[in-house]
């Protein structure tokens, strides 16, 4: 029976209200749940039926989870925001939102934004001319921009002329002063008017981990004389009208609503000279940027902002409104280019756990022998004594014994028995502080750590490398947490490790009601009960970024619609098969029919000479071949 109260202390525990959105919450079954309208009281999404039919299909864990309404419901909610602001204030631009699809380029979901975003003219942004190809072919919006950032070759530049004889809205952002010279050749050559645009490098550094986008050493983008020296250029070739788009970027993922507002400010007025000389520009575009709140901080640390959406688009409005009606120019339309924003939440990683590795999985006997080594001796001493009154001090002195066992083990001075009794005693006396400190109203710094020492870890069924990379690459917290028996209260204090055989494949971050702590609260688990934990907010970049690390390739994937009229409140749209084993060996350049083959004629010759018989032979090439041909993760 689940208790109302305890699943409220979930959402609590886990700061589901805060990194939620909005789109998630628990139910009175104590499991988590999506609510794809934000309401309570509208559609409700079981993760735990989510799971049992995917069971039932035979789809195999670990699985991406795709919730197609969020995706639709973020789309629509950055366009009314822009819109909103724009009435509000008086503004004479219009919105012209472009989604960048190097944050997630699933073809899936790019299809989505799209059809979601056409009643705004929603457009899409490229950075590659894989991606180009990509927009070229499912842009086909007339009114939508297509914007094309990035360095260019001359083919790159083709396709984008290619698309504006197909009528296409698509416009060229000069990120190096060379390119200029490369357009005006190849539009002659073509017989096609560009768009054109221009990246400004602006001084105001940005902030969080991408501060490195912008200022001087910014990667992309041209100084004030540069700038000045294209435009010439395009007025000696008869092409200044073409010049249509103003570009800046500060960085992905802004943190603090402060950069954003000085950096719209400085590019505004770049815009506004412009604008004064007699230059035409249409379009005026904020880049990325806009932030999600990971950890449901609300600040302005790395993995959250200090605003809200709605504040991110009035103060891009108001500030460029301020800036041109100072100096009497017209108002252009507002582009903006905000993946992460749009894409983060519709996407989660569903896992299983295999097994747990405790610190003490097995005690050795600890009597005492006549001849043990003084360090036993004294270890166990500090367990008898143990008490209310020095469990400080027996901390310090076990810490000392067990350093100084590990170098007389190097020495050959203490044996392996013996180094196993001190192990056990020194976790038994670990567990008993524990308890006391429970008990007490203050607890000295040095013993805060006890709680993570004695953590257990869960070996989860997933790869971080492949599902959640830049926790790895930039400790990039992603909210965690079971999706079941939330209407229980969690005793085990746990770090996260996956099926890798990499030391760096864990997770040791993780997201608290007062911050960030090293382990995760989660459930004991029970005999014949699978457990689920969800990493949520992986729909920006994680879906597309993960490596071929240890050959596990991409999850299964789960596509999920809202459907009220379903008992469910949910259907089932697509299922996905993620990588087989001959998947990613052939993308490795491996054949498995060469590897097949290969073991076969191993085996034949076994049994040729009789060290198999020819009914085992062929099981254990069945067997072999039924591996290639299977998920490459662990089996439930």
């Amino acid at each position: 029976m689940t208790d109302p109260q305890l699943a409220q202390d979930s959402c609590e525990l886990y700061n589901v209200k805060r990194w939620g959105n909005g789109y998630f919450s628990v139910n009175d079954q104590g499991n988590l749940c999506v609510l794809p309208e934000k309401r309570e009281d509208g559609p409700k999404i079981d993760f735990m039926k989510v799971i049992a039919e995917i069971k039932a299909e035979g789809i195999p864990f670990p699985t991406v989870i795709r919730f197609h309404d969020i995706l639709r419901s973020q789309v629509r909610l950055l366009n009314t925001t822009f819109h909103e602001a724009i009435a509000e204030n008086g503004y004479q631009g219009r919105f012209f939102g472009v989604y960048p699809i190097k944050v997630n380029q699933m073809r899936e979901v790019v299809e989505e934004i799209i059809d979601a975003g056409a009643p705004f003219a929603y457009g899409l942004e490229a950075g590659s001319k894989s991606e180009l190809m990509a927009v070229l072919a499912y842009n086909e919006n007339s009114e939508s921009l297509t914007i094309l950032n990035g360095y260019k070759d001359e083919d790159y530049i083709r396709l984008a002329l290619l698309g504006r004889k197909l009528r296409r809205k698509i416009i060229i952002v000069v990120e190096s002063f060379s390119e200029f010279e490369l357009i005006i050749r190849l539009s002659k050559e073509m017989q096609a008017d560009p768009m054109i645009g221009i990246r400004t490098k602006l001084a105001v550094q940005g902030s969080g981990r991408w501060s490195g986008s912008s200022g001087d050493r910014a990667k992309f983008g041209l100084t004030s004389s540069e700038i000045l020296a294209g435009i010439e250029l395009l007025r000696k070739n008869g092409m200044v009208s073409c010049l249509k788009l103003l570009h800046f970027h500060i960085g992905s993922q802004v943190p603090d609503i402060r950069i954003i507002k000085e950096a719209v400010t400085e590019a505004g007025r770049v815009y506004a000279h412009l604008a004064k000389s007699g230059i035409n520009i249409e379009y005026f575009d904020v880049g990325g940027g806009l932030g999600v709140d990971y950890d449901g901080s609300r600040s302005a640390t790395n993995s959250s902002r200090n605003y809200t959406v709605q504040e991110y688009a009035a103060d891009i409005v108001t500030c460029l409104q301020q800036v041109c009606d100072e100096m009497g120019v017209y108002h252009p339309n507002i582009v903006s280019e905000s993946g992460r924003y749009v894409t983060a939440h519709h996407s989660c990683v569903i896992t299983n756990v295999i097994d747990i590795i405790h610190q003490t999985r097995l005690s050795t006997d600890t009597t005492a022998k006549g001849d043990e080594h003084v360090l036993v001796s004294n270890m166990r001493d500090s367990a008898e004594k143990l008490n209310l009154d020095n469990y400080q001090e027996t901390f310090n002195d076990i810490q000392q014994y067990k350093d100084e066992t590990t170098s007389a083990f190097r020495f050959g001075v203490v044996s392996l028995e013996e180094r196993a009794k001190i192990e056990t005693l020194y976790w038994q006396i670990i567990h008993r502080i524990y308890g006391i400190l429970a008990e007490v109203d203050f607890i000295p710094e040095e013993l805060q750590q006890i709680e993570e020492l004695k953590a257990s870890q869960y070996l989860c069924n997933f790869s971080v490398f492949q599902s959640a990379a830049d926790t790895w690459a930039i400790n990039q917290i992603l909210p965690i947490m079971p999706v079941m028996r939330l209407g229980e209260k969690p005793a085990a204090r746990c770090s996260l490790v996956d099926i890798t055989c990499d030391s760096d494949g864990k997770i040791t971050n993780f997201i608290s009601k007062d911050g960030y702590e090293q382990t995760l609260l989660l459930h004991d688990l029970q005999p014949d009960e699978d457990y689920y934990i969800g990493l949520f907010l992986t729909g920006a970049y994680q879906d597309v970024m993960g490596d071929m690390h240890n050959l596990f390739g991409r999850l299964n994937e789960v596509h999920i619609y809202c459907d009220d009229d379903d008992p469910s409140d949910y259907y089932i749209e697509e299922i996905i098969r993620g990588s087989s084993a001959q998947d990613v060996l052939a993308t490795m350049q491996y054949s498995p029919d060469i590897m097949a083959r290969s073991i076969k004629k191993k085996i034949d010759s076994l049994v040729h000479k009789g060290a198999i018989i020819p009914r085992e032979g062929v099981r254990l090439v069945d067997f072999y071949e039924k591996c290639l041909a299977g998920y490459t993760y662990l089996k439930n």
